[in-house]
């Protein structure tokens, strides 16, 4: 008898939040304040941490501007001080846990409990499997995913004292479907994915709804990071690289919004449901047909290229 109510109260949930979600595509949702919440931000150095920079600065949160580029870090910075907000910068390597413990002690000493927090910075080899050092490839994986799990060990204990804060991973599209060589960086934002989803269970089951979480996993944005990459020609203009700023204003709707995850663009959703529900043949067509079994090869010939000694490309 428990088990039917059960099911019967699982099947009311589930319609209801189908329902929500379609009424929230096509009505404006309520944006949640965080004026002086006290947000943290990795790779705020980069295009797209410094666009989150601004953008947080503008809803008035004091922030928090980790970067391993002091230089680009204190630039963002000087940035979001325009705007009238507080900043603080640290300088802080994120292949390297104790760097992460380390800082992350130094802000709670100095600045507070962080509140918010935006995992960012994203690295990637731009190698062939057989060519790429192995170091370049821990290095995105460290960067990438451990990182992750190290950032909320240092600041969730605070947020599961007081029940609220908002944790933000910026994976990627390649976290939901993959692309030939580019190993690495794919298996880095699976992980992201993964550790994302599951810590967000568990935040559930532990009853914390006053924690959220935002999986943004957006498709090649124009930073340069993926410099060179191009799909099928015919095809480009449907699917374009996206802009920087326009992939933060969204992913900073969703996040004020409190949405669980956002694709960006949503056309990206198809990939996303395709992969799992036709056969593996048909994904490797449509795949090939669109030119993404070879879109990685010009990026990284640039790479090669550009970069003899093995320098990593940033976001």
């Amino acid at each position: 008898m428990i088990f039917i109510v059960d099911l019967l109260l699982m099947l009311i949930d589930l319609i209801c939040s189908i329902l929500t979600a379609v009424i929230q595509t096509f009505l404006r949702p309520r944006l949640k304040s965080i004026d002086g919440e006290l947000c943290l931000i990795t790779g705020a150095g980069g295009a797209l941490g410094r666009l989150f920079a601004l953008e947080f600065a503008k809803e008035g949160a004091r922030l928090v501007l980790w970067d391993c580029n002091t230089t680009a870090n204190e630039q963002t910075a000087e940035l979001a001080r325009e705007i009238g907000v507080e900043v603080h910068t640290y300088t802080v390597d994120l292949s390297k846990r104790q760097s992460i413990y380390e800082a992350a002690d130094r802000v709670r000493a100095e600045v507070g409990e962080v509140s918010i927090l935006v995992n960012n910075a994203g690295v990637v080899a731009g190698r062939r499997l057989l060519d790429c050092p192995d170091e370049l490839l821990e290095r995105t994986l460290l960067v990438n995913c451990h990182a992750l799990f190290w950032m909320t060990k240092a600041f969730l204990p605070q947020m599961k004292a007081n029940n609220h804060g908002h944790i933000v991973t910026i994976a990627s599209a390649l976290g939901l479907f993959s692309t030939a060589c580019v190993e690495d960086y794919c298996a880095s934002k699976f992980g992201a994915v993964g550790f994302h989803e599951s810590l967000t269970h568990e935040l559930r089951a532990e009853d914390l709804d006053g924690i959220k979480t935002t999986l943004v996993c957006p498709y090649i944005v124009d930073t340069g990071m993926f410099a060179g990459c191009e799909i099928r020609k015919e095809l480009r203009s449907l699917i374009p690289p996206l802009q920087p700023l326009y992939t933060v204003q969204q992913s900073m709707k969703a996040i004020l919004a409190e949405q669980q995850m956002i694709c960006i663009p949503r056309i990206m959703y198809i990939p996303f449901l395709t992969r799992a529900l036709l056969p593996w043949e048909a994904n490797v067509a449509t795949y090939r047909f669109m030119g993404g079994d070879k879109c990685m090869l010009p990026f990284i010939k640039n790479v090669e290229m550009k970069t003899s000694n093995g320098h990593i490309k940033s976001s």
